[in-house]
């Protein structure tokens, strides 16, 4: 999926040299990505980067020297962008994700899931805009969810993106909205996902800690995640009826309990200092659905879902890195 050119290329060998003309692929496939340098957005940069797509990736505080340096809330700014590059795809992943700092700092949260959604949706133009929500837009009392049942969200957070959703299909209804739930994958640090960082409570081991076994989860691999979203972005350049609302989610179901007990025999640890908290203590934050599992039968209808990976591997592959012992890691891995 490139097309051929022409590029000059001088080649040495003993007593000769030479320019001849090398035949070079190029993708024409162009994809935005924003929100590149986040857990999401990197997964899905690499993906298209890695599967013959021009990928151009934007963040804000953190783009630089790797990906374009972009103010989603300047709508300027958004529109040079676009008329510059002109992408077939963007995908949207730039999003304040973390409820609790929803709750305290809302302004700004509810510019960038909200305000930002409604700039790059009236800019996209013909680009098929893929735009990242969650499973939190429902409140978690009658699962599993299908695209077409109501949502009612619980907290700031999950209110935000289903605004942010709103504003999507009202400034282009030919977009995509494509809801996931709580992700994990390569981070930059174990603090970076709500699953990851469970390994902290693992690597305490001497010291017994309370860890909640009351919300169900689907702890959804962000590779996974992005093989989805170049699934979608390749049919749509294909069919241009694909548009609406499409769940993705991994199949394993886990409370925070049950994860950190599958990251800790992931990596042969012990897990008898965790235990398993039935109750919900007051004041722990914004609330979550107690259960807001995804229906995800649509996009497997399409043939457009993938396997999920199975929770033990992603999370190996995810955080070998943060091991306190890396003599171990080397017996493990290779």
């Amino acid at each position: 999926m490139s097309i051929r050119d022409k590029e000059l290329s001088i080649h040495f060998e003993p007593g000769h040299v030479e320019l001849v003309q090398d035949e070079v692929y190029t993708p024409y496939r162009r994809v935005l990505v924003t929100g590149a340098t986040g857990l999401l957005g990197r997964a899905v940069y690499k993906e298209f980067k890695n599967n013959d797509w021009d990928a151009l990736g934007c963040g804000y505080n953190r783009a630089r020297p790797f990906f374009l340096k972009c103010n989603l809330l300047d709508e300027d700014a958004v529109r040079g962008v676009i008329q510059s590059f002109q992408p077939h795809v963007i995908v949207h992943c730039a999003a304040e994700r973390r409820p609790d700092v929803v709750e305290r700092h809302t302004e700004a949260a509810m510019n960038l899931n909200v305000h930002a959604c409604a700039t790059l949706a009236k800019e996209a133009g013909g680009s098929f805009l893929i735009y990242i929500s969650t499973d939190y837009v429902f409140d978690g009392r009658n699962p599993p969810y299908g695209e077409n049942d109501a949502p009612n969200p619980l907290n700031l957070y999950g209110k935000s993106k289903l605004e942010g959703e709103r504003e999507i299909l009202r400034h282009c209804p030919g977009a995509a909205i494509l809801r996931v739930p709580i992700l994990f994958g390569e981070v930059e640090k174990v603090e970076e996902s709500a699953v990851t960082v469970l390994f902290e409570r693992v690597q305490e081991g001497a010291e017994s800690c309370t860890i909640d076994h009351c919300q169900q989860r689907f702890p959804t691999y962000t590779n996974d995640v992005a093989r989805v979203c170049r699934n979608m972005a390749e049919r749509a350049l294909q069919d241009q009826s694909l548009r609406g609302i499409f769940h993705y989610s991994a199949k394993e179901q886990m409370t925070k309990y049950e994860m950190t007990c599958a990251i800790a025999d992931a990596f042969n640890l012990p897990s008898s200092h965790l235990i398993p908290m039935t109750e919900q203590p007051a004041g722990a934050g914004a609330q979550r659905p107690q259960n807001a599992q995804l229906e995800c039968s649509r996009l497997e209808l399409l043939g457009l879902s993938v396997e999920s990976t199975p929770f033990k591997n992603a999370i190996r592959d995810s955080l070998w890195p943060f091991q306190h012992d890396k003599r171990w890691r080397q017996t493990v891995f290779h």
